[in-house]
């Protein structure tokens, strides 16, 4: 039987390539995005989708969509707060907080089979070992505590009620579409121009995990069995890498004759982790969920496709 699946965010690098990855299955795939939204990810898949337009914090609008919909599946993505130049503290607060709350009333009214939400490692804050989703969270910035609160607001209504619910902590993920003020796609562009890279520092780390096998996770997570849902699962690949290492990498791999500019781009946060780096071993128990391409092959994808596609970032539309 053909599902119906409803997506949030699906105008953002993750849920573009989820909305992809759906059509291509043949779902019948349904997205609720702002009107204002930038849709150069999406632009060429408008018509074999259903677009709906709402704000999530409009619950009255949005409970129209979702009757309408019937979605069976809901893949809840959308966010604000992630990039740097989202610093509206209210409009972090309520638009992760109320939207995914919102979102999840409306989507209770009519039944699903599963709800996935897409959290984030800024919800453990900084620890000196690898992040268990048993951890305390404490998270060092309001974004991360707003994807906090919309976790446990969603798994005490997860418990509650037995709602199929899952969130999906997501770590440094990277591919295609990916927001061209993002350190991958700035190198790998630069590289293959022939320009050298401004970057900050070398020194920084981070787990880094390839979307392709972000979107695995996210459609194992929409297809167990009830009473693996109601958790959290970490979506990273167990190992943290430097951004010397990421970028030599890059540069090997493009065979490009550029140089690292470090110290030459504006930090974005003020205090660097000296650790951030998964413990997915829960997901892989639980789910059977294992990432399928390690640094090298998942960054030599991501080369090949912004090859095919640097004209897509030539006029810097990949801001968000």
């Amino acid at each position: 039987m053909r599902k119906t699946v409803l997506v949030t965010g699906a105008t953002g690098f993750i849920g573009a390539c989820l909305t992809r990855r759906l059509v291509e299955m043949k779902w019948d795939v349904h997205v609720v995005s702002k009107g204002a939204s930038n849709k150069w990810r999406i632009g060429d898949l408008l018509g074999s989708l259903v677009e709906h337009e709402s704000d999530l914090r409009d619950r009255k609008r949005l409970s129209r969509i979702v009757l309408e919909v019937q979605p069976t599946i809901i893949y809840h993505l959308a966010t604000y707060g992630a990039y740097h130049f989202q610093n509206d503290v209210e409009n972090i607060m309520t638009t992760n907080i109320d939207g995914t709350l919102n979102l999840l009333a409306a989507c209770s009214e009519v039944g699903f089979d599963h709800f996935v939400v897409a959290g984030s490692s800024s919800e453990y804050g900084m620890k000196n070992h690898p992040m268990k989703e048993t951890d305390v969270l404490e998270p060092t910035d309001f974004y991360g505590v707003a994807k906090a609160a919309a976790t446990l607001s969603c798994m005490c209504l997860a418990k509650l009620r037995n709602l199929p619910i899952n969130i999906l902590r997501l770590f440094a993920v990277y591919g295609y579409y990916e927001a061209h003020t993002r350190l991958i796609p700035t190198v790998i562009r630069a590289s293959l121009l022939g320009e050298n890279p401004r970057l900050v520092s070398p020194s920084s780390v981070r787990d880094f995990i390839f979307v392709e096998d972000v979107i695995d996770a996210f459609l194992k997570a929409a297809s167990v069995r009830k009473e693996l849902c109601g958790e959290i699962y970490n979506v990273g690949f167990g190992k943290q890498y430097t951004t010397l290492e990421v970028v030599s990498k890059i540069i090997e791999l493009v065979d490009a004759n550029v140089r690292p500019m470090w110290g030459h781009a504006e930090p974005r946060q003020k205090q660097e982790p000296k650790l951030w780096v998964s413990d997915p071993s829960k997901i892989r128990r639980c789910l059977g969920w294992k990432p399928k391409y390690g640094l090298e092959r998942g960054l030599g994808k991501t080369i090949e496709w912004f090859r095919r596609n640097l004209q897509l970032y030539q006029h810097d539309k990949g801001i968000a």
